[in-house]
């Protein structure tokens, strides 16, 4: 048994040895690569100053002094690995994970603040190419002025000026950005000359925004027009569309707000269709849409039956005689009732306090009917709860008044030593059914 105990530990350490010598060799390769690495971003960041200049390229000269301070103590671990003092296998184990975590991280560093500087010195590049991209840009779009000047001048005709503020710049601002795109070409070119490498690129990214700009202000007087005839159409349709709701709304039984509705909506359909000046399309169908809404939701509202004044009335005073039981059971027992009663009966007194306002105006007699029978629901539930509070707390042995002592003595009174137990229930169900019988008398 000890020679198979023996065997066992022998096979463990030659894989621990195995592992070791493998985390070794990791470290001693992570560190010439590292080191490899730390030279050819050198290289990089050498070339990309000369094209970017130095504040483009801050962020990967910090990481380049962060590596070294950090890979000089991965070389100071590796040092020690190999002097003449002896070390233990979990020193040099520790020592080489270092190394290996270490150089890892010196890797992804550099990889991220690379690549972010790689895509800048890309677009420097490509910087002739784009100049030239601005060039044809800028001919293509100073070709379009003529007929864009045309399209603002029928457009002035046709519609309003409050209309046409829809189109944000005019094409003599357009022909300024053009203007301007191309001066910025020329000095981001002159710069790069120079050796002025982010004024270069400023500028440059200069032209490139006004050319944006500048195609922006043609194409948006090209789909003013287009959106304009659009909203023009939808308007017809729609004047059309109102008329014949005016009819139907006419035939239905008439109420203040309908009468409203179909007033401002005819006014609205008068201004519109008889006007003689220039007008803006979409003003007029977003007033005409606005007041056709608003009909509608008065057809739907004089289409559905108004509860009575006196049927509302009626609910309040059912709401209110509900409260006044619940106030009276909840109150009386202050120390027994607890928290779900108290919420629902606070709950109800808030409902009851917003009804007042809206029992008599139409518009708003079915939402206090409807608060009104939450109410009464509040109140029936806080008293349920309130009864069930009530008789949970009291002793099982209380007479509640003296009628023949506890459960054991039975025989001192009518219901005995179970009164409480009974009473409680039958109280319950007489302030319930008195409630009950109001609210459906």
């Amino acid at each position: 048994m000890v020679g198979f105990w023996g065997r066992r530990k022998r096979e463990a350490d030659e894989r621990q040895g195995q592992a070791d010598d493998a985390l070794s060799g990791r470290a001693r390769t992570a560190l010439v690569t590292a080191d490899e690495r730390i030279r050819a971003t050198d290289d990089e960041l050498a070339f990309a100053t000369a094209e970017l200049g130095d504040a483009a390229t801050e962020d990967l000269r910090a990481a380049l002094a962060a590596v070294r301070q950090h890979l000089g103590e991965a070389f100071q671990l590796h040092q020690l690995n190999h002097d003449e003092i002896p070390d233990t296998p979990e020193e040099l184990r520790t020592r080489n994970a270092r190394i290996v975590q270490l150089c890892d991280w010196a890797e992804d560093l550099l990889d991220e603040r690379t690549e972010a500087l790689r895509v800048q010195v890309e677009r420097v590049r490509e910087a002739p190419r784009v100049a030239q991209n601005v060039r044809d840009d800028v001919d293509r779009l100073r070709n379009r002025l003529p007929e864009t000047r045309d399209t603002i001048a029928r457009l002035g005709e046709r519609y309003s000026s409050s209309a046409l503020h829809r189109i944000r710049l005019t094409a003599d601002e357009a022909e300024q950005l053009l203007d301007f795109a191309v001066q910025s070409v020329e000095l981001s070119e002159r710069r790069r000359t120079a050796g002025r490498a982010e004024d270069a690129n400023l500028a440059l990214e200069t032209a490139t925004e006004s050319v944006r700009r500048a195609t922006s202000v043609l194409d948006g007087v090209d789909g003013f027009e287009v959106e304009a005839i659009r909203a023009q159409s939808t308007l017809a349709e729609v004047i059309d569309d109102s008329r014949e709701d005016l009819v139907r709304a006419a035939r239905l039984p008439r109420t203040p707000a309908l009468d409203a509705a179909m007033r401002d909506l005819d006014a609205a359909l008068s201004t519109v269709s008889g006007a003689r000046e220039a007008r803006d399309p979409h003003a007029d169908l977003s007033a005409v849409s606005q007041a056709n809404a608003a009909l509608d939701a008065a057809v739907e509202r004089a289409q559905r039956p108004l509860p009575s004044l006196e049927h509302v009335r009626h609910d309040v005073n059912a709401a209110d005689r509900a409260l006044g039981v619940a106030d009276q059971l909840i109150n009386g027992h202050r120390g027994w009732i607890g928290a779900d009663a108290r919420t629902r009966f606070a709950e109800a007194q808030r409902l009851r306090s917003e009804l007042d306002p809206l029992v008599a105006p139409e518009d708003t007699r079915e939402r206090a009917q409807e608060l009104a029978r939450r109410t009464t629901q509040l109140a029936d539930e806080a008293v349920r709860l309130a009864q069930r509070d009530i008789d949970s707390a009291r002793p099982d042995d209380d007479d509640w008044g003296g009628w023949g002592g506890g459960r054991g003595h039975r025989g001192g009174g009518p219901l005995g030593g179970g009164g409480a137990s009974v009473l409680g229930p039958v109280l319950g169900g007489v302030l319930l059914g008195g409630l009950l019988d109001d609210i459906f008398d």
